[in-house]
């Protein structure tokens, strides 16, 4: 076929092309969209939480805004015209969540996971893994960067309540890419510990007008977070902001890396992360160079792990793994080979033994504590000391 022919993308009935995986855990799923501050230094987020049952409970879309199909064919495909197919294929999906349902309230607090997304995403792209968690007893801040890497991003300015919108930016010609994304990576990563500033306030009884003016208190979470537990997560761009961001703030007891691109962290902060790091990798992005400097990193801490998920592809962490095939690979290419079900329960599981060995947490977990040490049909170990018990 000719590379340059528009992508049939389907038609008909379209709502049925995504299904999202509803939450595995025994909580439901809450989800609501947050906004503080008028300017691009304020934060824009969606929180998924454990919340109480509600009868006919509706449903937030996937995507959020027609606006983000027009990011993503730029920044994903390079084709903006695709952004109209793209709104018909995707634009009437679904988070199986209850949007703005109550916080089910839990005395001693669920710990906190601040999630990062990848170059040319936004916050809700990673829903399948944040309503996973979310299931399983955490309250998880899904950030859309606001650096020019997400695929668009908007931010609402106070004079006359207008939305300035924050485009998707390709490496200005002439500039050498590590330095327009180190410095990229610096703002994301101290994103992430605005977030955790946002709900240290929170919790310390400050009042946080909500923009978006949801009908969603955020104080009900003073007294149902627990911030002595909390964890950086992301994926690609967004599991080397995790790392950077255990640089940059002592409270994050660990990061989960899912896929990490290694590339814009300066090597002079290797020896800097305190912490342990899970590096979640899958079998077709990694490069050697980038499995070497997670070695290196891994090295420092006899508590960080690298795994690899076999027969999963660098979109298999996202929700696009749950694109039927042929959509899947005319916007990406090839798709992993391994169950989409089966890699986020891989993923998930691993994630979820190693949150409760570094958060301390009192659930069973533990279970899964396997998955972490590369034993299993679908994952291997990337280092020898993958295999080392604790």
């Amino acid at each position: 076929t000719d590379p340059d022919s528009p992508p049939r993308l389907g038609c008909g009935s379209m709502g049925a092309t995504l299904a999202l995986p509803p939450g595995q855990g025994p909580h439901q799923v809450g989800c609501t969209d947050v906004m503080v501050g008028h300017t691009r230094q304020g934060l824009f987020l969606r929180l998924f939480y454990p919340c109480l049952p509600r009868a006919g409970a509706p449903e937030p879309l996937w995507i959020p805004r027609s606006e983000y199909c027009g990011g993503l064919a730029d920044a994903t495909l390079g084709r903006r015209w695709c952004s109209a197919l793209l709104r018909i294929a995707i634009g009437s999906c679904k988070v199986p969540v209850s949007w703005n349902g109550p916080l089910k309230p839990h005395s001693s607090g669920y710990p906190l996971i601040i999630f990062s997304h990848g170059l040319g995403a936004f916050r809700t792209l990673y829903s399948s893994i944040c309503t996973e968690l979310a299931s399983w007893g955490f309250v998880v801040a899904a950030l859309e960067h606001r650096d020019h890497s997400a695929a668009t991003t908007y931010f609402c300015t106070a004079e006359a309540a207008m939305e300035e919108w924050i485009p998707f930016q390709r490496v200005p010609q002439g500039q050498k890419e590590f330095y327009f994304r180190n410095k990229q990576v610096h703002q994301r990563a101290q994103e992430c510990v605005r977030a955790l500033r946002l709900f240290q306030g929170i919790a310390g009884g400050r009042s946080v007008p909500n923009i978006l003016q949801q009908d969603w208190d955020l104080s009900v979470l003073k007294d149902n977070l627990d911030l002595t537990k909390v964890a950086v997560m992301g994926h690609s761009f967004g599991g080397v902001t995790a790392v950077l961001a255990l640089v940059k703030e002592p409270s994050f007891r660990c990061a989960v890396a899912l896929d990490a691109w290694m590339f814009p962290l300066e090597n002079l902060l290797y020896p800097e992360v305190p912490k342990p790091v899970l590096f979640i990798n899958t079998e077709k992005f990694q490069t050697p160079e980038s499995v070497a400097k997670m070695k290196r990193l891994s090295s420092r801490n006899s508590q960080s792990r690298i795994v690899t998920v076999l027969g999963t592809v660098h979109e298999d962490q996202t929700d696009f793994a749950f694109l039927p095939g042929k959509l899947f690979s005319r916007i990406f290419g090839r798709r992993g080979t391994l169950d989409p079900h089966k890699a986020l329960a891989i993923t998930s599981r691993a994630a979820l033994a190693f949150l409760q060995r570094h958060l301390k947490l009192q659930e069973e977990f533990g279970q899964w504590d396997e998955l972490l040490e590369g034993v299993g049909d679908s994952v291997a170990p990337a280092v020898p000391f993958g295999r080392s018990r604790l």
